[in-house]
């Protein structure tokens, strides 16, 4: 197994800049920590597994973190994990290291606390279990430009797909530059996006298990208003969604404008349901866009 690096080395000039699988020199590949939390998904998880296993990216730490499923996620996991311990997959792919944990824990945020706490990267990533990375350079895309710009967070785009046809978009969510005044109104980047340094999570503090569903509300509000972190967008799509994820469900609706109000007045948004409602207001163009990419689908085909 090749050895992760401090992030000093990671900042460093001379480090490398080309880091896609077996390129650059060794011991100067950054590692990122992958976290997936499922709980009863052996009808997505297989996806989401094969979509980090086809990353070009030299150094992964792939941390799966299961609540106990009875459905045979675990199944497909083990599965994988064989395959990783074969021979021609080590020589393959020396860099990459699985995880695995699998216990009753109380929700998505235990789980994910418990991957960052179990991660060693220096750098950390979220692919939930029902959903894939965008394609198989998105994780060296990420890594490259944590490298070039020094950032603590950084955040991109990502598209929501129909469950049962995922060529059809349902919202295409373009993060945009960041200004703290966008935060204040609302605006947030889509969680699964960003890519955050562990030492940073580390200084700031994880996902607050008290929320079920606007944790991550939470955590990003309480990073993205904090002087002096350094935050930067790239611009490009990185995660494929589908809808259906418990923050997405209509019998979570009213659940989750009571978390958000709880976490904007937690953060002393002077008027919290205005900004609530700003929330909201931001994921209209990600619909437009989504509706008018489906149109020139179709004309195409």
């Amino acid at each position: 197994m090749n050895p992760t690096i401090s992030l000093k080395q990671l900042d460093c000039p001379q480090g490398s800049r080309n880091i896609a699988r077996g390129s650059g020199s060794e011991g100067r590949v950054p590692r990122v920590s992958i976290i997936t939390s499922c709980f009863n998904r052996a009808g997505t998880i297989r996806a989401s597994i094969d979509s980090v296993l086809a990353q070009d990216y030299a150094e992964v730490e792939y941390i799966i973190v299961d609540g106990a499923s009875t459905d045979g996620t675990m199944l497909i996991v083990e599965e994988f994990a064989r395959a990783t311990q074969t021979e021609a997959f080590r020589r393959e792919r020396p860099g990459f290291q699985l995880k695995i944990v699998s216990e009753p824990d109380s929700g998505m945020y235990e789980a994910i606390n418990k991957g960052i706490r179990m991660a060693t990267g220096e750098v950390i990533a979220l692919l939930h279990s029902d959903d894939t990375f965008f394609d198989r350079h998105t994780v060296s895309a990420a890594m490259e430009a944590i490298a070039r710009t020094d950032c603590e967070l950084l955040y991109a785009d990502g598209l929501y797909v129909d469950a049962e046809h995922p060529n059809l978009l349902v919202r295409d969510w373009v993060g945009g530059t960041f200004a703290p005044w966008k935060v204040r109104h609302g605006w947030l980047p889509l969680h699964t996006t960003t890519y955050m340094r562990r030492s940073t999570m580390q200084r700031l503090g994880l996902y607050d298990e008290h929320y079920r569903i606007a944790a991550d509300t939470d955590l990003l509000l309480r990073y993205l208003l904090t002087p002096g972190l350094k935050v930067e967008y790239l611009r490009r799509h990185v995660v494929r969604m589908k809808v259906g994820g418990l923050s997405t469900s209509l019998l979570n609706t009213r659940r989750m404008w009571v978390e958000d109000i709880r976490v904007l007045r937690s953060h002393h948004m002077p008027l919290p349901e205005l900004t609530k409602i700003e929330k909201m207001a931001w994921k209209v163009p990600q619909y437009l866009r989504a509706m008018a990419k489906n149109v020139l689908w179709k004309l195409r085909r």
